[in-house]
C-alpha cells in the first residue's frame, strides 16, 4: 500500500503537470497532501510535514541560487561573457574554434542559466558560420552543448542545488564533482557528436541572424582577468574548504557567493559607471525569475517530507537495500522518466529529488553527491517537442524539427549517458 500510494501520487502529478497544465508548485503542493492522506496521516501532522519540507528545502538553497541569479546578471549585462569567448577564440586559433567556443559557453554557463548564455553566445556562432560557410552546426553545438549539461549538472544552478539540498549532500564536493563530470560530457556531445553530425547536415545561417542582429558590446567591458576571476573565485574558495577546515568559513558556499557578489557588483557595476541605485536595480531584477523556480523548489522539499513522514521511504528503502539494483540507476531512471514525460529539466530533477531522497538516505555506503548527479545526469536526457529548449535551438540554429531530433536531441542522450556511465565509474572505485 505504502508504495501504491506513491505511485498514484506520482501518477496524480505527472496528470496535473501534463494535462492540467498547472504549475509544477501548485502540482506538488496538491501530490503531497494527496500522498499524506492516501497513507493516513493525520491531518495536522501532514501539514507540519509540508511546512517544515518546505522551509528545509529553502532554508540552504534560497541562499545559493539568488546570489548566483545576481552574478549571472552582472556578467551578462557587462558583456564580460561575450569578452571571454572573443579572447579564448583568438588564444586557440582558427583550427581549434569549436573548443575556444565550448570552453567559453562552459565557463560563462557556470553562473548564467542556459537560455540566457545561448543567446549571448549564439551571435558567435552565425558570425563564424558566415566567414567559413561551414554548416552552423559545426559552431552552435559545442556553445548548446556546453551551457546545458553545466545548468543541469553544476550548482549552484536550481536544479542540481535543490537536489544535494534534498539529499543532504555536500554542496562543495557536488559541484567539484560536477564540473569534472560536466567535462567529458560536453566534449563528447559537443565536439565528438556535434562536429561529426555537422559535417553531415549543412545548416546555413538562418534568417533569424538578420532580425536579431548581436547586441552590441559595451564600450568598456570587463578584462578577461576580472572575468575569469568572477567565474572562478567561488568554486576555488569551495574547493579551499574542502581541503583545509582553516578555509571552512570562507569556502562555506554562502560565504564564497557572497564575496563573489560584492566583488561583481564593484568590478561590473560601480566601476563600469553604473550609480547605485542602477545596481540596485540590476540586482532585484535578477531575482525575478528565481520566484518561480524557488517556488518549485519548496514544493519538491514538500513532497519529499510526506514521503519521508509517512513511513513510504522507510518501507521503499529497505526494500532497495535488498534489492540488487544500485541505487544510482533508480535516481538516474526516476529522474529520465520525468523528463520525458514533462520536458523540463528543473522540474525533472527537483521532482526526483523529492521521490528518491527519502528512499535511499538510509542505505548504507552510498554518496549523496554521486545520487545527485545521477539524478541530474537523467534529468537532462531526451529533449524533444515538449522542452522550451528544443524550440530555442530549433529557432536560433534555423532547424526543422527532425534535422533537430537529430542533433539537439540525439546530442542531449549521448552526453547522459556518458554522464551516468561515468558517475557508475567513480562509484565502482570509491
Amino acid at each position: 500500500m505504502p508504495l501504491l500510494a506513491t505511485l498514484a501520487a506520482v501518477a496524480l502529478l505527472l496528470i496535473l503537470i501534463l494535462y492540467l497544465r498547472l504549475h509544477a508548485f501548485l502540482a506538488l503542493l496538491i501530490a503531497s497532501y494527496a500522498l499524506g492522506l492516501m497513507t493516513g496521516m493525520a491531518p495536522l501532522k501532514l501539514l507540519k510535514s509540508i511546512q517544515s519540507g518546505f522551509g528545509e528545502a529553502l532554508g540552504f538553497i534560497a541562499v545559493v541560487v539568488c546570489l548566483g541569479a545576481i552574478i549571472g546578471r552582472f556578467l551578462e549585462h557587462s558583456g564580460g561573457g561575450r569578452r571571454l569567448a572573443d579572447w579564448l577564440l583568438v588564444k586557440f586559433g582558427p583550427r581549434h574554434t569549436p573548443w575556444a567556443l565550448l570552453t567559453s559557453s562552459f565557463l560563462v554557463g557556470l553562473p548564467i542559466f542556459f537560455e540566457v548564455g545561448f543567446i549571448i553566445l549564439v551571435p558567435l556562432a552565425w558570425s563564424l558560420a558566415r566567414e567559413s560557410k561551414r554548416s552552423l552546426l559545426y559552431y552552435g553545438l559545442p556553445i548548446a552543448c556546453a551551457l546545458t549539461v553545466v545548468h543541469a549538472m553544476v550548482p549552484p544552478h536550481p536544479a542540481p542545488a535543490a537536489a544535494a539540498q534534498l539529499f543532504h549532500a555536500d554542496l562543495g564536493k557536488t559541484i567539484l564533482l560536477g564540473i569534472a563530470i560536466s567535462l567529458p560530457m560536453a566534449i563528447v556531445g559537443g565536439i565528438f557528436y556535434g562536429l561529426w553530425i555537422a559535417n553531415r547536415i549543412f545548416i546555413p545561417v538562418p534568417e533569424i541572424a538578420t532580425k536579431n542582429a548581436p547586441v552590441e558590446m559595451p564600450k568598456d567591458p570587463p578584462s578577461v582577468p576580472q572575468v575569469l576571476l568572477t567565474l572562478l573565485l567561488p568554486v576555488s574558495l569551495i574547493f579551499a574548504a574542502n581541503a583545509s577546515d582553516r578555509f571552512a568559513l570562507l569556502g562555506h558556499p554562502f560565504t564564497a557567493l557572497l564575496i563573489t557578489t560584492l566583488l561583481t557588483l564593484v568590478t561590473f557595476g560601480v566601476r563600469r559607471g553604473l550609480s547605485k541605485s542602477q545596481v540596485a536595480n540590476m540586482a532585484t531584477d535578477s531575482l525575478a525569475p528565481v520566484g518561480s523556480l524557488l517556488a518549485i523548489m519548496g514544493g519538491g522539499g514538500a513532497f519529499k517530507q510526506v514521503i519521508v513522514d509517512s513511513g513510504v521511504g522507510l518501507y521503499a528503502g529497505q526494500m532497495l537495500a535488498a534489492s540488487p539494483i544500485s541505487p544510482i540507476l533508480i535516481a538516474y531512471f526516476v529522474a529520465t522518466g520525468l523528463r520525458v514525460a514533462q520536458g523540463s529539466a528543473t522540474v525533472a530533477i527537483i521532482t526526483a529529488a523529492g521521490i528518491v531522497a527519502p528512499l535511499v538516505k538510509d542505505i548504507p555506503g552510498q554518496s549523496p553527491e554521486l545520487l545527485v548527479l545521477a539524478l541530474c545526469a537523467g534529468g537532462t536526457i531526451l529533449s524533444h517537442v515538449n522542452d522550451a529548449g528544443f524550440w530555442l535551438v530549433n529557432q536560433y540554429l534555423g532547424l526543422t524539427v527532425p534535422q533537430t531530433l537529430r542533433t539537439w536531441s540525439v546530442m542531449k542522450v549521448i552526453t547522459s549517458l556518458v554522464g551516468i556511465a561515468i558517475i557508475l565509474l567513480i562509484n565502482a572505485l570509491r
